[in-house]
């Protein structure tokens, strides 16, 4: 991805903006765009971004020698339900495995307690006979006597797709293989999905859960993998286009239509890789990531310049925030908090009289009611608006109208008129509330992780990130602020800098007394060739590194430490090192190790990528000056709630060395930052806007 001459190109599709990104070969950023994002079609929104960058810098499609990928079509074809329909197939007397689930309720004194919707009904649910056992054994070979019956099952039940999660098949796959090419050649329009190869893991719901989720998109992400490819080939791209991952790095376009399930949450993690960055530029050893978009709002820790990773999430919670209503996908993914909480969200009162803001949100069809599109119900934008925050005739590159009386008379209707508030007041009120909600979801994250936010440096981006990022600070008690170059595409800034990796993550059960070195060190050598055959294909030259990792845990418990292992094959010497490793990690988590208990080990990770882009360093500027201000605005504070005069400033005249104080608003072509009045900003040698709090200033 690295070609010193060509150009590369990053389109992320997010809910309501698709952003775009040219840059040279060294990586300096050539032009930055943001488009309505066309969610009937989201490539047509994607080739007027690509289109409009080329045009800006000169340049045609034969320059372009990359192209990174984000979308969050595979993320919203779960949330909203708009997939293929899915059968099961399981181990015979395993067909159940949905409804027991995890043998528990969410929440177990909630009488009225809404199961997760988990896509496959039991009439879809079928089996058939076969067993390997947990070392991959066959016990039963499968049953091909029972293979017509399946066939006319799942003809009759209408399926489109197809879920096979076969007893241990992660130990040995041959089962499942088998009756994928038997299932072939007797319904080749069905769409397979097989769960050794989406989640080879242990633990049969969570694998099967994901397997499912995967077969669910596979058809509509495979035709919209397909057409974005063709799109482009036909304007004249030439080089192959890379898919961004959950977990943070980069795939091929076949590996995304085989197993499109490691594409969720795709464009948020190019984010947290581009906050991850920054954090090793600046040396800020502790950060929080902060993007807002228009539809939600992402944040994410970030420590030693490595994102938070985990291995399992879960899609559309019957019950928000409450772990375990949701769907659970076990897929490496970057974790994070999100929440429906963007320019785009709109706020209502409810019927108890209290003011809510979100999740609903108002996207990029109608979109707020200040963009004059058809939209009636007052958004976070419409607040912004109204409070002066926003200043019309330079917002979004100068492509929108901003029709202020229009959010006035929205927020009077939907909001003033049942609080008894002016358009102002009611305005504040959004803002409050939406910026509250950000930093409690914020807060809790910090909190499920044993981790204090009030140390953090807050890396804001996203077209509202900036415009946001000191109301949400305060609240989360956050006294230092970057906002980065670029920050309004800062997802697909992110992109570029991600390298094209593959994770697996595999079970095979072990304990550390009686390790097997030789079959596990064949069993690295298996994953490091599958890994690697994923990698070069996205990047066929260059070096490669790799990431070594073993879930360890105390025998009988159910939940594993992640351990980082050398780079090479184990040997004997490295066993007490192992040991001392994990109850020194463990006594950190739990404050104190177990003595004389047995250490068993379930799951192994390995990550190949190539080599990232190095990181860049720059000059501390010698000397400090105060920025001239090229205009001021009347704004409502969000510290006393009196309207004030702030100053307007330009950034592309912000230089190194320029500081200023609160309140003000620092305008670029797609974002705004503003400086509350309780803060001051400066900008560092790399063209970072640092905002700081002044405590002494706050009321």
């Amino acid at each position: 991805m690295q070609n010193k001459n060509g150009l590369r190109l990053a389109v992320d599709i997010g809910g309501t903006f698709t952003d775009t990104v040219l840059v040279d070969g060294p990586g300096h950023i050539l032009a930055t765009t943001k488009t309505p994002t066309t969610p009937e079609n989201p490539t047509l929104g994607a080739l007027e971004g690509a289109r409009r960058v080329l045009a800006e810098a000169g340049a045609d499609w034969s320059r372009i020698k990359g192209f990174i990928h984000g979308t969050t079509l595979a993320t919203n074809a779960l949330i909203e339900r708009r997939g293929a329909v899915v059968a099961t197939v399981t181990t015979e007397g395993f067909r159940d495995i949905l409804e027991i689930a995890y043998e528990r309720r969410y929440n177990q004194y909630d009488i009225n307690l809404v199961k997760p919707d988990l896509i496959v009904p039991r009439s879809r649910a079928f089996t058939i006979g076969g067993r390997m056992d947990a070392r991959g054994r066959e016990l039963e070979p499968l049953d091909k006597a029972s293979l017509a019956r399946l066939v006319g099952e799942l003809a009759t039940s209408g399926a489109e797709a197809v879920a096979i999660c076969l007893m241990h098949s992660y130990a040995n796959p041959t089962h499942e293989l088998r009756l994928r090419d038997l299932l072939r050649e007797a319904l080749p329009d069905l769409v397979i999905s097989l769960s050794h190869e989406v989640s080879p893991e242990a633990r049969e719901f969570d694998r099967l859960s994901t397997t499912i989720a995967n077969a669910y998109i596979q058809p509509q992400m495979a035709s919209y993998l397909a057409e974005f490819q063709a799109r482009f080939s036909d304007e004249g791209l030439t080089c192959p286009i890379l898919m961004m991952t959950a977990g943070g790095g980069m795939t091929t376009m076949d590996t995304a239509a085989r197993l499109p399930i490691r594409l969720l949450e795709s464009g948020p993690a190019g984010g947290a890789i581009l906050a991850a960055r920054i954090a090793a530029e600046t040396g800020a050893r502790e950060v929080l990531s902060f993007d807002m978009g228009g539809t939600t709002a992402k944040l994410c820790l970030i420590d030693e310049f490595r994102p938070q990773g985990a291995r399992k999430f879960e899609i559309g919670r019957a019950a928000r925030f409450i772990k375990g209503s949701g769907m659970p996908v076990r897929i490496p993914v970057i974790e994070m908090i999100e929440i429906g909480a963007g320019g785009g969200s709109i706020a209502h009162v409810d019927r108890l009289g209290r003011l809510q803001v979100g999740p609903e949100s108002a996207g990029a069809d109608p979109g707020p009611v200040a963009f004059a599109k058809g939209g009636t119900k007052p958004t976070v934008t419409d607040a912004d608006v109204v409070q002066g925050l926003i200043v019309p005739d330079r917002f979004a590159e100068g492509r929108l109208a901003i029709d202020m009386e229009a959010a006035q008379e929205a927020l009077e209707r939907s909001v003033g008129q049942a609080l008894g508030l002016d358009a102002a007041r009611a305005a504040l009120g959004v803002s409050e509330i939406v910026d509250e909600n950000m930093a409690s979801a914020g807060r809790m994250h910090a909190v499920e992780s044993g981790k204090d936010l009030g140390t953090r440096l807050m890396i804001a981006f996203g077209g509202n990130g900036p415009l946001h990022a000191t109301r949400v600070a305060r609240r989360s008690q956050v006294d230092r602020i970057l906002i980065p170059r670029d920050p309004g595409v800062g997802s697909a800034v992110g992109f570029l800098f991600a390298p094209v990796s593959f994770e697996i993550i595999r079970s095979r059960y072990e304990t550390l007394e009686a390790l097997d070195l030789d079959g596990l060190n064949a069993f690295f050598d298996e994953m490091t060739g599958e890994a690697t055959t994923v990698v070069r294909a996205g990047a066929p030259e260059g070096a490669l590194t790799q990431r070594r990792q073993a879930f360890m845990r105390y025998h009988g418990q159910g939940h594993e430490i992640e351990i980082l292992l050398p780079n090479r094959p184990l040997v004997e010497d490295d066993i007490p090192t192992l040991r001392r490793t994990f109850e020194g990690e463990y006594s950190r988590q739990f404050s104190r190790a177990v003595p004389g208990m047995a250490i068993e080990i379930l799951n192994w990770a390995l990550e190949v990528s190539s080599e990232p882009r190095a990181i860049a360093h720059y000059r501390e500027p010698s000397t400090r000056r105060r920025a001239p201000p090229d205009g001021h605005r009347a704004i409502l504070c969000d510290v006393d709630g009196t309207w004030r005069e702030a100053e307007i400033h330009n950034r592309a005249a912000l230089c190194p060395g320029h500081h200023l104080s609160g309140p003000a608003l620092i305008i670029e072509p797609q974002t705004t930052t503003f400086v509350s009045a309780d803060f001051s900003a400066s900008v560092d040698g790399g063209g970072n806007i640092w905002l700081t709090r002044n405590r002494e200033n706050a009321s």
